[in-house]
This record gives C-alpha cells, structure tokens and sequence, in this order.
C-alpha cells in the first residue's frame, strides 16, 4: 500500500486536539488508534497516521492508488477544516 503517499504538515495552536477529534470522528465507523500525540484512522483503500508536534499537525497518507490517495486527502482536509473553521488551516499536501 506504501506506493502512493502523501504528507501535509498543518500548522496550528493545538494540534493535539484536532488529532484527537479526527479520529474520535472517525472511529464510529473505521479502525483508529489514537495516543496522546498520535493516531492512525484505516480507511477502505488506504490510511492515515496522525503526529502532532508542538506546533503542527503532520497527517501523512498511503493508498493502493492515486485515485484513493487524492480522495482520502480531500476527505481529512474538509474534516480537519470543518472542526478548525475559527481558525482555518493552510493545508497542502506533498506527494512523494
């Protein structure tokens, strides 16, 4: 699955936070673990593990193709946007 892979570093106040609330959201209806300062949400076709440094929140992505990968990044970019909507972050992901 390692293939196609992605990684956006958000920067923002509490990444910690918004770590825990991705994945709190998301494990209604996925696999997900989650620490102190990270997480890992297993979608269909691909994952995501979650870091949360001091200052930024480091999302990085693999799928089993670029289609998936393109679709999962959109997918966590409108979630971490809808719960940081009073501060909305700068996101930009970078695929190797």
């Amino acid at each position: 699955m390692a293939a196609f892979q992605s990684e956006a570093r958000v920067a923002m106040e509490t990444p910690a936070r918004y770590l825990a609330q991705l994945c709190k959201h998301f494990q209604h209806k996925l696999a997900v673990s989650l620490a102190a300062t990270t997480g890992e949400i297993a979608f269909e076709g691909g994952a995501c593990r979650l870091e949360a440094t001091h200052d930024a929140l480091v999302m990085r992505r693999d799928a089993v193709d670029a289609e998936r990968g393109a679709l999962l990044e959109e997918v966590l970019a409108r979630h971490l946007l809808r719960f940081a909507f009073r501060t909305p972050p700068g996101i930009r992901w970078i695929r190797s």
